[in-house]
C-alpha cells in the first residue's frame, strides 16, 4: 500500500523550484537522483497493463526506477541482499563496529566523496585487520561486513560506517579457528587510534597527488600549510569507534542488516506531513535516549539536506572484509564451517521474478486486491513524457 506521503510527493510539487534556486549547484547526479524519484513507478517509466481472471480487475503497473536513493526501490533488492548473507553466516557471536569521521574530515569527505568516502572504507578494513592480527589481542585473521551511511537522524551529513563482525577469526596457517573473548572483539581505543593514523596517512597521500579539491569555506585549505594544519588538529582529538554488545544469534543479525543495508538518507515511513511549503517528519534524539520527535523543514531545506547524501557513480557503499572479502571468500567461509563443524546450507530451488518477491518480500504481485484472483499481463505501457505540470500518478 502506498504511504500517506512519499519523498517523491515533495520533489513532485517543489523540486522545480529547487532546480531553478540551486541551478548552479545542483550537479548531475543529484538531478538525476530527483528525475528518477519523481518518475518512479509512474507513466513517465512505462509498465503493462494486468487484469484478473477472475473478476476482470484491469490494473496499471507502472515500472520502478531503481535509483539506489530512491526510497521506493530498496524492498527486494535488500531482501536479496540478505538472503545470500543468511546463506554466509557462521555459528559464532556477532559484532556491530562503528567507525565515524570527525566534522573537520568530514567536511572534506563532503567536497571529495568517492576519494574520501574510498579512505574511510580501506582505513577501516585495514584498522580491523592490524588490530585483530596482533597475537596481543586476537591473532587471527577476521571478516567484516562495512555499510556507508552519510546521514544522522536529522538529514544532516554524517559519514560513519557500520561493520558487522563475526567473533573471531582464522589463524594464520588457516588450521584453526580462534575465538575472541566472550563479550569482547578488540579494544576500541585501540582500534580508533589506528583508524585515525591510517586514514590521515591515506589523506595526506591524496592531497599529495592532487585527487583532492576544495571551494568555498574550505578554499583555503588547497594550500600545504594550512592543510597540513587542519591533519594536526585532526591527529589531536580521539576519533570515534563504538562496538556494541554481540547479537544474540543469526537472526538477530540479520535483522539488524536489514534495518541498515540498501537505505536511504530517509525512508517515506517518516514523514508525517507536507503543507504550507513545509515538510515535516520524525527523527530519533538519541541524547534523550531515543526519543522521538518530529522536526519541520521548508521543502527546500529538506530536498537539500536529502541530496547531501549523493554517492557517486558506481560507488560501493557496502563492502566486504578480511575472509569475507569477494575474491576468496567461498573458499575461506568453506574453510571457516569446517573448522566450526558447520553444516553447509542447500543451494536456492529455481524461481521466477514473482515468485521470489513473493517469498522474500510477503509481497504478492499476482494476487487480484479485489477478488484475491490472478492477474495476468495484458500488454505493455509505453513510457509518456514527463508532463510540465506536477503529477501524481502512482502505482505503489
Amino acid at each position: 500500500m502506498r504511504p500517506v506521503l512519499e519523498v517523491a510527493d515533495i520533489f513532485r510539487r517543489h523540486g522545480e523550484a529547487f532546480r531553478r534556486g540551486h541551478g548552479a549547484h545542483l550537479g548531475r547526479i543529484e538531478r538525476r537522483i530527483m528525475a528518477a524519484i519523481e518518475a518512479c513507478r509512474t507513466p513517465v517509466l512505462g509498465g503493462h497493463v494486468e487484469q484478473c481472471g477472475d473478476c476482470g480487475l484491469i490494473r496499471c503497473a507502472y515500472n520502478s526506477c531503481r535509483n539506489r536513493h530512491c526510497p521506493k526501490c530498496q524492498g527486494l533488492a535488500r531482501a536479496d541482499w540478505l538472503e545470500a548473507r543468511q546463506a554466509e553466516l557462521l555459528p559464532v557471536p556477532y559484532y556491530h563496529v562503528v567507525f565515524t569521521l570527525p566534522a573537520p574530515a568530514a567536511e572534506i569527505a563532503f567536497q571529495n566523496k568517492r576519494v574520501v568516502y574510498d579512505i574511510l572504507f580501506c582505513a577501516a578494513a585495514r584498522a580491523l585487520r592490524d588490530i585483530a592480527a596482533d597475537p596481543k589481542h586476537l591473532g587471527a585473521e577476521v571478516g567484516a561486513i562495512a555499510m556507508l551511511h552519510t546521514w544522522g537522524q536529522t538529514l544532516q551529513h554524517h559519514p560513519h560506517l557500520h561493520c558487522i563482525v563475526p567473533g573471531g577469526g582464522l589463524s594464520s596457517d588457516g588450521t584453526r579457528w580462534i575465538a575472541c573473548r566472550r563479550g569482547f572483539f578488540l579494544p576500541v581505543r585501540v582500534l580508533s587510534r589506528r583508524f585515525r593514523e591510517l586514514f590521515l596517512t591515506r589523506l595526506q597521500a591524496a592531497f599529495t597527488a592532487g585527487k583532492l579539491r576544495f571551494s568555498g569555506a574550505l578554499a583555503d585549505l588547497a594550500e600545504p600549510d594550512i592543510f597540513a594544519q587542519r591533519l594536526d588538529a585532526l591527529r589531536a582529538v580521539e576519533w570515534v569507534v563504538y562496538a556494541k554488545r554481540p547479537f544474540a544469534g543469526p537472526k538477530q543479525v540479520l535483522a539488524y542488516l536489514g534495518r541498515y543495508t540498501h537505505r536511504v538518507a530517509l525512508a517515506n515511513s517518516r514523514l508525517t506531513r507536507l503543507a504550507d511549503g513545509q515538510v515535516e517528519f520524525t527523527w530519533k534524539d538519541y541524547r534523550q535516549h531515543g526519543k522521538t520527535k518530529v522536526m519541520t523543514l521548508a521543502a527546500d531545506e529538506f530536498i537539500r539536506r536529502f541530496l547531501l547524501h549523493a554517492v557517486p557513480d558506481g560507488f560501493h557503499r557496502i563492502r566486504h572484509i578480511g575472509f569475507l572479502a569477494n575474491g576468496h571468500r567461498t573458499a575461506k567461509l568453506a574453510l571457516c564451517r569446517a573448522l566450526l563443524a558447520a553444516p553447509t546450507p542447500d543451494p536456492p530451488l529455481p524461481e521466477n521474478y514473482r515468485e521470489r518477491t513473493r517469498r522474500l518480500t510477503g509481497h504478492a504481485l499476482d494476487v487480484c486486491p479485489d477478488c484475491g484472483g490472478t492477474m495476468q499481463e495484458r500488454g505493455p505501457l509505453p513510457r509518456r513524457p514527463p508532463p510540465r505540470a506536477p503529477f501524481w500518478c502512482d502505482s505503489s
